[in-house]
């Protein structure tokens, strides 16, 4: 596995713990987002993206935060005791979405998003500066449906040309003329032809059938 980009957002305030947000792609085919860059009392940190662990109201079972006193629903106190610790004692509020399993795996993560962080901040002294982090992921798939639709394009364009080119000789062109001619020509018969007149014969069964008799 490699991390083959990193998109950083900036936060604004200097004196906001919380640096910025970042995004992370995994071999060109798995993006995790939302990744925090916190500055940590040895230097700055990443923290995987999370959700808020909730516990349900004993009476009517609406989901509140863990630290809630009292249900957004029904007002119902609620039960604060419930609350687990990790082995540092800290309340345990929130649980990852996405993090590495091993020590290796995230500290690959820590040491990419931390080098990036420190050439996306040189970047933020330019002028003009816009982040990437909000940008739609699906630029290699315009870039290479673009391509395709250009090349389609091209075969049909000189399959045209090369039409055009077969239809201006003469030869052609007059093979055309003919099988248009013959296509709206009555087909005719030799027995039904006067040679020396030129003109059609009847057929048998016809008004006028004995007039070349």
């Amino acid at each position: 596995m490699e991390i083959t980009e990193v998109r950083i957002k900036l936060m604004e305030s200097a004196e906001d713990r919380l640096r910025g947000f970042c995004s992370v792609t995994f071999d060109h085919a798995f993006v995790v987002r939302d990744l925090k860059i916190i500055e940590g009392h040895n230097g700055p940190f990443v923290a995987m993206p999370s959700r808020k662990l909730t516990a349900n109201c004993n009476k009517c079972r609406t989901k509140n935060h863990l630290r809630a006193h009292y249900c957004n629903n029904c007002g119902q106190k609620l039960r604060v005791d419930g609350i687990q610790h990790d082995s540092g004692g800290r309340a345990k509020l929130y649980a990852d979405i996405a993090h590495p399993i091993n020590a290796a795996c995230r500290e690959m993560i820590q040491n990419r998003v931390i080098k990036e962080l420190q050439s996306e901040l040189e970047l933020a002294k330019a002028p003009g500066y816009r982040s990437r982090y909000d940008e739609a992921y699906d630029d290699n798939h315009h870039s290479n449906a673009n391509k395709n639709n250009n090349k389609a394009n091209k075969s049909a364009k000189e399959e045209t040309d090369s039409k055009e080119e077969s239809d201006s000789k003469p030869e052609d062109k007059k093979k055309r003329q003919d099988q248009v001619h013959d296509a709206h020509s009555p087909s005719l018969k030799p027995k039904d032809q006067d040679v020396s007149s030129g003109r059609s014969k009847p057929l048998s069964g016809e008004f006028g059938q004995g007039i070349f008799d």
